[in-house]
């Protein structure tokens, strides 16, 4: 990462600047309003989560003042965004110190503050600058945490690095060029990650993917020079496993859409339709470090989507490894291939739950915009523990149904199903009702991210380029996984899903 973070219970002598919060008002932690009100005010600042205000004290020393907005809403998603507010205002310099000792009580204890702060630093700090001869790094790299709970607040810096560090891994690999990341290339780095990160990896080539019967991966991979590759991951707890969790994500390294081939402008940025399977590795590689209980066992399918002379085309039928076979209507509804295949691997681990994620549907940005995921599935259980865990992580989901009235759109004539609805109505939710054909009686949710996988400016702890959305979420569904049916798991909901 791009700066190092550490905790001390005073502050640190050697700091350029020291950050101080403020919440709405002009009112400092403890209740008063701040001795600067004037002077912050003449800045325009007003306390309000995600501002700041540079000042300089009367011995000279250098002063920013990080808005917090109201104390009543301080979660983790107000550290995060006080983080990166704190990080964009001390680009400047090499090493700055922010005050927590005010901060204590509210929603989060210290370890979640400490957590949610860093995280938001160092996303906020995060630059895709190796292929640039210049890149104009953040000149930060040092930040000190300074108050009560030394031990506490470290533990939450270790966590809030780890978990930001999957991030970085996940917007490295999305950002990437796909000349450079092609399937092979994944595979390769999927196993050097493994042997870093202490989980186990095996690649399978064209040959084995053929024998394991995965006509999806295979139909898709036929039009491009680049061969495939199915990645599976595997992380093992130190203790007895709660429960083994199987995550699948969607691998375009390219995606030109085949045959049904993409405008210009839609394939600019096709190289991020491999997100699914970057965050999936990225989660993997951070449990160790989290000390995630469970089992993880994750599933990503690598190909290129591509309009060569053995492409697949319409009208032709692929099929999957569970038997099914389905038409392909249009060579761009590919993911839903690949991820047919590697569904029906997930649900032969027999897993508690299987979580997918993927850049699915174009109509997923219609509805939702760039900013919030798609969320269904067909276990309230399952799709409830991700939406919770998605509102810790700060990554705004919303929960769609999926409508068995809507199973007419995508029935075949001569196979069992085809992969795409003529009538262009509902993309998302026929989409997800696709994948849900491959999951069985297994509790599932699937994230439609095709928007919220990419951003197009450089935003709060936002930059422009892949996102890492989804990489939060799951770690704090694996951190703190309960078993679907043990009794805090269960819930009172059981297997009703909207419908």
């Amino acid at each position: 990462m791009t700066v190092e973070i550490e905790s001390a219970p005073t502050w640190p002598a050697d700091a350029q600047v020291r950050a101080r919060p403020v919440f709405c008002g002009l009112v400092a932690p403890d209740g008063s309003e701040i001795a600067d009100a004037p002077l912050a005010a003449r800045q325009g600042f007003t306390g309000a989560l995600g501002e700041t205000a540079s000042l300089e004290r009367s011995d000279g020393a250098a002063e920013i003042l990080v808005g917090m907005g109201e104390p009543a809403e301080l979660d983790g998603e107000a550290f995060r965004r006080a983080g990166a507010a704190l990080a964009g205002a001390a680009a400047h310099c090499e090493s700055a110190a922010f005050d927590l000792s005010g901060l204590a009580g509210g929603k989060l204890a210290a370890v979640g503050r400490a957590r949610a702060l860093a995280e938001g630093v160092l996303l906020a700090s995060y630059r895709f600058g190796r292929l640039k001869s210049d890149p104009k790094l953040p000149a930060l790299a040092r930040l000190v945490l300074v108050g009560p709970e030394p031990a506490a607040v470290g533990d939450g810096i270790a966590q809030g690095v780890a978990a930001a560090g999957a991030v970085a891994f996940t917007r490295d690999l999305v950002n990437s060029p796909a000349d450079e990341l092609t399937p092979a290339a994944f595979g390769e780095l999927a196993t050097e990650h493994g042997a870093a990160e202490g989980f186990s990896v095996s690649v399978w080539e064209a040959e084995r993917i053929a024998a394991e019967g995965l006509g999806g991966l295979l139909g898709v991979a036929r039009g491009s020079a680049e061969p495939p590759r199915l990645v599976r991951a595997e992380y093992e707890p130190a203790s007895t496993p709660v429960a083994t969790v199987a995550l699948v994500g969607k691998g375009i390294t390219f995606d030109s859409g085949g045959l049904s081939l993409k405008t210009a402008d839609s394939m600019e940025t096709m190289k991020y339709d491999m997100s699914g399977a970057a965050t999936v590795l990225a989660v993997v590689g951070a449990c160790r470090r989290l000390g995630v209980g469970a089992r993880v066992v994750a599933f990503m399918p690598m190909t290129e989507n591509m309009p060569g002379g053995r492409a697949i085309k319409p009208g032709d039928v692929v099929r999957i490894r569970n038997g099914k076979t389905i038409e392909v209507v249009n060579t761009d509804c590919e993911g839903r291939l690949v991820l047919a295949d590697t569904l029906c691997l997930a649900a032969e681990e027999s897993p508690d739950a299987i979580v997918d994620l993927a850049t699915l549907t174009g109509a997923v940005v219609v509805a939702l915009g760039r900013r919030i995921a798609g969320l269904m599935g067909n276990d309230d259980r399952i799709v409830a523990a991700v939406e919770q865990a998605a509102g810790r992580a700060g990554e705004a989901v919303w929960r769609l149904p999926l409508p068995w009235a809507y199973r007419s759109a995508y029935e075949s004539e001569i196979a069992d199903l085809k992969n795409f609805s003529v009538a262009r109505e509902a993309g998302t939710l026929v989409a997800g009702l696709i994948l849900e054909e491959f999951v069985g009686a297994t509790p599932w949710a699937h994230l439609d991210v095709c928007g919220a996988a990419y951003s197009q400016e450089s935003t709060g702890y936002l930059r422009r380029g892949g996102t890492g959305f989804g990489v939060r979420t799951l770690l704090e569904l694996l951190e703190s996984y309960v078993p679907l049916g043990s009794p805090a798991g269960a819930g009172a909901a059981g297997r009703k899903v909207l419908r």
